[in-house]
């Protein structure tokens, strides 16, 4: 496939990445039922696909193997009862760009676990996101006392996605997209369940419509937006792909704007465009940081 189809690809699957916090808004369902049911019809959707073509999912892992896989599953669970939470609390806008700042928490903790020096144009992005984040939650708290626990949610999502990043950065190197994704999606599916049961969530009794969005959050956004990134890795690096997955916040305010009438403040368009600078500058540092190492070697 040539590059301007794959760009194309790419466009469809950041639009339908970008409807995941829209389904969210308009379904009333408990924030853990959504995300039950979201990642519960991606694993079965993937299992099936694995079950069809004959795939060995977990019995081929090795024990170190399943264990990153497990905090994987951990991290990534965090990152979805906190992010979907937070939509219940804050606007589209602030909660999309918070959760995308989760490349600056891979720095951070690339740094902490992995050892992995940042150089200064990562400080310097780190610090620029910072600064996007602290205007967007200082402007919310000013205007709702509730936006700042939903943005304060939004970062713990972003602290579970890196977390969910780190570990299978270890684990893809060998362990392929499809299985990684098959093997954590299910271990998040059955935590998420669990904890939703420990809960007393109801899983059954909404009304049609309810279902009709929480099918298409699993569908659109899980599914098929999730797995055009992870297809367009075979013909981009990780940090382009990671870069035009920055234009999520800018496709889920717009449609925020046209379905749900959200509006966007002037202020909260200059902290989420600080946000988007930041961690641009952090997924470029790293790029050509891996690219010197690579010459090197």
């Amino acid at each position: 496939m040539n590059k301007k189809n794959v760009v194309l690809v790419l466009v469809v699957g950041l639009v339908a990445i970008s409807f995941g916090s829209i389904f969210v808004k308009l379904c009333t369902a408990p924030s853990l039922i959504i995300a039950s049911y979201r990642l519960g019809i991606a694993s079965i959707f993937y299992l099936a696909l694995a079950r069809i073509n004959n795939d060995s999912i977990w019995t081929n892992l090795q024990w170190s193997q399943r264990k990153v896989a497990i905090i994987s599953g951990l991290f990534l669970t965090l990152h979805f009862t906190t992010w979907i939470t937070s939509l219940k609390f804050t606007s589209v806008a602030s909660s999309v760009v918070l959760v995308q700042s989760a490349p600056i928490f891979v720095g951070i903790g690339s740094y902490i676990f992995l050892r992995e020096r940042p150089g200064r144009w990562t400080i310097a992005g780190i610090l620029i996101t910072l600064s996007g984040a602290i205007m967007i939650s200082a402007h919310d708290f000013t205007m709702d006392r509730a936006s700042l626990i939903g943005n304060i949610l939004a970062v713990m999502g972003a602290i579970g996605a890196a977390g969910y990043m780190i570990a299978g950065r270890k684990l893809r190197v060998s362990v392929s997209t499809k299985q990684y994704v098959t093997v954590v999606y299910t271990i998040c599916a059955v935590l998420i369940i669990v904890i939703a049961i420990l809960n007393g969530q109801n899983f059954v009794g909404y009304p049609g419509s309810e279902y009709i969005y929480l099918i298409a959050a699993a569908l659109l956004p899980q599914i098929i937006g999730h797995t055009v990134f992870n297809w367009a890795l075979k013909y981009f690096t990780a940090t382009t792909v990671s870069v035009v997955l920055l234009g999520e916040p800018i496709g889920a305010s717009i449609l925020a704007y046209i379905i749900l009438r959200e509006n966007i403040s002037l202020l909260k368009i200059i902290g989420g465009a600080i946000i988007i600078s930041g961690v641009t500058i952090v997924l470029l540092s790293e790029n050509i940081s891996t690219r010197k190492k690579s010459k090197s070697q």
